[in-house]
């Protein structure tokens, strides 16, 4: 795709799996550059969630490429995962009036448990829909949907695998890729964040002394549904992508889930 611009700017290609991202080199200028990013990102970036946006232009292809700071820097190891300054990031997110504001405005999508479980079962298949226990967590998790005002949704990021956390060189922490961004129960990040990267004797202090927040019984509950929830989605991806080892280690997680006793009754 020809992504020439005319004010002297060179694009080349930077890979990823979308094939959307790039690197724009002007003179001595650099800039990270993608295209068809949501609109959203104006608002990511005056919150420094994201490195600041630079500039948005519309080009001849119909696309929309937006050019963000080039920042040196590394993407967080998982061993640094459950630091506070990842914990505060995430907090600020899930508090920001702002950033829900914006995210409606965008047109922002509204996630609940339904439609997770929608994901779940549409397209999955018969070897996995017949498992045993795939069969009778998924049922459960059915029956016992958690329940949470949608007022109280808040901007869910929706991937918080450690290489979308990038600690520029200054110290800077940022969070990048909003592309699964929506309007959700806060427990569905920090399922997703806690059961790859925190200890689960750590989750309570984790969550108070680094999130700041109570984990009460609720909130308890509803990171149990979305933690096992988000492993059934899991397997599903696996197998669709022929990762048989990697869907029977999630399963043999699963297994080990159900037995203890702080998980919903199975």
């Amino acid at each position: 795709m020809d992504l020439r611009l005319n004010d002297g700017w060179q694009i080349r290609p930077i890979g990823g799996s979308t094939g959307m991202a790039y690197m724009g080199i002007k003179e001595h200028q650099k800039l990270f550059i993608k295209r068809n990013t949501s609109p959203f990102l104006a608002a990511l970036s005056l919150e420094e969630i994201t490195p600041r946006l630079v500039w948005t232009k519309h080009i001849s292809t119909g696309d929309t490429l937006t050019a963000q700071e080039w920042l040196n820097g590394r993407c967080l190891s998982k061993t640094e995962m459950p630091q506070k300054n990842v914990a505060a990031l995430l907090a600020k997110i899930h508090s920001s009036a702002l950033l829900k504001k914006m995210l409606k405005q965008v047109g922002g999508t509204y996630v609940f448990p339904s439609d997770l479980l929608s994901e779940y079962f549409r397209g999955l298949s018969s070897d996995l829909r017949q498992h045993p226990l795939l069969k009778k967590v998924a049922n459960r998790l059915r029956s016992q949907q958690p329940e949470l005002k949608w007022q109280d949704y808040r901007v869910s990021h929706g991937d918080l695998n450690h290489k979308n956390w990038l600690l520029s060189d200054s110290g800077r922490l940022y969070l990048v890729d909003w592309e699964s961004a929506s309007l959700a129960d806060p427990a569905l990040d920090l399922s997703m964040l806690m059961r790859q990267y925190v200890p689960r004797q750590q989750w309570q202090t984790w969550l108070l002394e680094k999130y700041q927040v109570q984990a009460t019984p609720q909130l308890q509950q509803r990171l149990e549904w979305y933690g096992l929830l988000n492993l059934l989605l899991e397997i599903k991806e696996f197998h669709q992508r022929g990762r048989f080892f990697e869907m029977n280690r999630d399963i043999l997680d699963l297994a080990e889930l159900v037995k203890q006793e702080h998980f919903i009754d199975l």
